[in-house]
């Protein structure tokens, strides 16, 4: 399995990516905590749960909500 530099899209903004990566590694190495956002991957609602088993794919969009606690 190769290592390619691809694009994908997260909350309109362009990112490159070295492909094979899941979508927990992603939001790691973008300095978010997996457990504190929701993520819209391709028009689809996904849970903290998925986000180990899916891999990105050239192209994916994606929109990322951070969780905010208030009191």
């Amino acid at each position: 399995m190769t290592n390619t530099a691809q694009s994908i899209t997260a909350n309109g903004k362009t990112i490159d990516v070295h492909l094979p990566l899941t979508l927990h590694a992603f939001l790691v190495n973008q300095g978010m905590f997996p457990r504190s956002v929701v993520i819209e991957l391709n028009g689809e609602a996904l849970s903290p749960s998925e986000f180990e088993k899916c891999e990105l794919k050239a192209g994916d969009s994606m929109e990322i909500v951070n969780i905010v606690a208030g009191g």
